[in-house]
């Protein structure tokens, strides 16, 4: 309860920061300093320390899993803060705005990794939603940026309806005629009747959307490319990830029972998703638009730990979400200070700029998932936890060659950074800039050859 308070009463403070606050980067440490602040309370949650004793009366649930995927949320903001705050500032003329909205989008995300009603994550998948339609609209002068914000307003606003009917399906069956999860599942059988199913899979559709997971995903590419590019760096990441763990939460506290009614639904569209999201990637000239796709992908693996929730796949996605969301804020930085995103942009990178060529590497070798790196471990625990259900040994065999494709369009980059000849771009940075890069560098790296450093963290919890 910490983090949804806090973060509500910051979002508060930063709207009204314009007011006494002229500078933007004054406005700009007032949230790192804000975000500093809900990172403190969001650990004290984690550790017990409730300052907040509000009676949910079981509409939310505190949990292990929830406290410390809020942490990584919040830290992931942190890094994203630090890297970008002069940027998210200068976009356009209230800048204070743009960060209160970020904030109360990590205040849906703290409900949505704790609802136990699905009211409760009506509520905090649209508290996460009303404000990125109105951030990525923020640039007014890009038509491209008035584009995608009404493209994701529409699409948006039709998965909300999506979801809203599932829901009332899934009240009407429903034994006790509730809303909360624990009265969701069929008391007397582990089969689902005809009216659960119906919505199940709206309310899958709906999430599948929120996630940008495919055949859903088609307003992804657009949004992510119109919208400015250091909001499409916060929504390809923290807002996934959030998204993605209440999508888990969803099933596997309230439908676990009747799994095997609906884990072959999940896994075409995770099969989908791995195809076109990798297939679409290898084609992409823009750096930025490859990237969109690529999210896309990696939503197809985080997918497999909804098909067999089990401990190795709740361990894995705690691993998954930090590792992807390190690197794309990384490579969305750099993005942010360049003018060509071209692939071509890219050539002689490293001859002219050799810290942010290495750890752009770093990076892209993690999203690819390569040995020594945390994108490595994550790919793994999620094709494990699939293989220790003895079952979809088809859908790993598939998850494999998609990685190897993801692996060519991620080293197209690479190359054009060492390999080729070209006159790099200016780009403004800094030594803070590259030494923050460094340290998630330094970070994925540790998180591929130390995992526990992480996992841990879910068994030493004390609530």
């Amino acid at each position: 309860m910490n983090a949804i308070i806090t973060s509500a009463i910051l979002g508060v403070i930063m709207m009204f920061s314009g007011i006494f606050m002229k500078k933007n980067s004054s406005i700009a440490s007032l949230a790192i300093l804000s975000i500093l602040v809900l990172l403190a309370m969001s650990v004290l949650d984690m550790s017990g320390y409730h300052f907040f004793p509000v009676d949910t009366h079981n509409m939310l649930e505190f949990e292990a899993f929830g406290h410390l995927i809020n942490c990584i949320v919040i830290a992931c903001t942190l890094a994203y803060f630090l890297l970008n705050a002069r940027d998210i500032a200068s976009i356009g003329n209230n800048p204070g705005e743009y960060f209160a909205l970020i904030f109360f989008v990590l205040c849906g995300i703290s409900i949505a990794t704790s609802f136990n009603s699905l009211l409760m994550l009506f509520i905090g998948i649209e508290i996460i939603s009303i404000p990125l339609y109105i951030l990525t609209g923020s640039d007014k002068r890009n038509l491209k940026s008035n584009e995608a914000s009404l493209k994701y307003f529409l699409m948006g606003a039709f998965s909300t309806g999506i979801m809203l009917l599932g829901i009332a399906f899934l009240y009407g069956a429903s034994a006790k005629g509730s809303f909360f999860l624990d009265d969701m599942a069929p008391v007397k059988s582990a089969v689902a009747s005809p009216m659960m199913m119906t919505g199940l899979i709206l309310l899958m559709i709906s999430m599948s959307f929120k996630v940008s997971a495919a055949p859903f995903h088609f307003w992804t590419p657009d949004v992510y490319d119109g919208a400015p590019t250091v909001i499409t760096s916060f929504m390809a990441t923290v807002v996934k990830a959030g998204t993605f763990i209440a999508f888990i939460r969803l099933f596997a506290n309230a439908f676990s029972d009747i799994k095997l009614q609906w884990q072959i639904y999940i896994a075409i569209i995770a099969a989908i998703t791995l195809f076109i999201g990798n297939i679409t990637a290898v084609f992409q000239q823009s750096v930025k638009r490859m990237l969109a796709y690529s999210s896309i992908a990696q939503v197809g693996f985080m997918l497999l730990s909804i098909i067999t929730i089990n401990t190795l796949a709740k361990e894995g996605i705690i691993l998954y979400v930090t590792v992807y969301s390190i690197a794309t804020i990384g490579l969305f930085a750099i993005l942010v200070r360049m003018k060509d995103f071209s692939l071509d942009g890219f050539n002689g990178l490293a001859r002219r700029y050799p810290v942010v060529a290495f750890t752009s590497t770093i990076f892209l070798l993690s999203l690819a998932g390569i040995p020594l790196t945390g994108g490595f471990l994550a790919k793994y625990y999620m094709i494990s936890s699939v293989m220790q259900t003895g079952s979809y040994l088809w859908l790993v065999i598939f998850a494999l060659l998609c990685a190897t494709v993801s692996v060519y369009y991620y080293f197209r980059v690479i190359q054009a950074m060492y390999f080729k000849e070209g006159v790099a771009q200016q780009l403004e940075i800094g030594p803070g800039f590259q030494l923050m890069l460094l340290i998630l560098a330094l970070i994925t790296i540790l998180l591929g050859i130390f995992p526990q450093l992480l996992i841990d963290r879910l068994y030493i919890i004390y609530i």
